[in-house]
């Protein structure tokens, strides 16, 4: 039975997550775990928060672009090519092993929580022109096929990756490059979210519910320009993430 705090607590921590999903990435890092802790099963925590995901990078895409910030047609081209990755790597979580999933997990979180820590600033400035055609435009497009995959299993941290891909290969600032981020993610995410759906492995109170806090933060992120993460949210999530790391891998 679910109770009134534990709605309040995805609430809460969707919030959060739907900022730091839009600013960086890692959210997942925090929803993902907890939605196990309250006791669901692995593929189907997993299953749940791409509804929240779903949500969230709408809000953000919405968002981004009241403000005039968008990469259309270039984000939807890397963005089909993600799709079909996506769908490799959902069938992937769905058949996994619960602990199996798990210790995946808790490796990728202490991943992540390195590249947090040590992450060095791209500092793209706006007189570099963008690179979106040509090879450049197909390079991104297989490297985010391997994106979709990714994103597909498990998604968790997918959004640094991006962030290092898109300065790195087509010239994005930052500001850009987090647009074409939460576009990209909400194309597979449609996807992926069908296949977990198909296969009964969505809680769906959990799911919106998380879903209304983190498409919340998102929108509020993402509307107001906020470009990264400050050293607060660094901090916070070395601290938890690697509690929840621990957590998922010994117990």
């Amino acid at each position: 039975m679910i109770i009134e705090y534990e709605l309040l607590l995805l609430v809460v921590v969707g919030f959060f997550a739907g900022i730091i999903n839009t600013i960086a990435g890692g959210g997942s890092l925090l929803t993902l775990p907890l939605l196990i802790f309250l006791g669901l099963p692995a593929a189907i925590a997993n299953g749940t928060n791409r509804i929240a995901i779903l949500f969230q990078t709408a809000s953000s895409v919405a968002g981004f672009k009241s403000k005039g910030i968008t990469t259309f047609p270039f984000s939807i081209y890397i963005g089909s090519s993600a799709l079909i990755g996506s769908i490799i790597g959902a069938k992937i979580a769905i058949d996994i092993k619960g602990d199996t999933f798990n210790k995946i997990l808790s490796i990728i979180m202490i991943v992540v929580v390195l590249l947090i820590v040590f992450k060095k600033n791209t500092n793209i400035t706006e007189t570099l022109s963008e690179r979106t055609t040509g090879k450049h435009l197909w390079i991104s497009i297989i490297a985010f096929f391997f994106v979709g995959i990714y994103g597909g299993f498990i998604n968790a941290g997918i959004g640094f990756v991006m962030l290092l891909l898109l300065p790195m290969i087509n010239r994005f600032t930052l500001v850009k490059a987090n647009a074409t981020k939460v576009t990209v993610a909400f194309i597979y995410t449609t996807v992926a979210v069908l296949i977990f759906v198909l296969n009964d492995k969505i809680d769906w109170k959990y799911g919106l519910t998380l879903a209304a806090g983190n498409s919340t933060g998102a929108w509020f992120a993402s509307r107001y320009s906020v470009k990264k993460g400050d050293g607060f949210i660094r901090v916070f999530l070395l601290v938890v993430v690697s509690a929840m790391a621990i957590k998922l891998w010994f117990f």
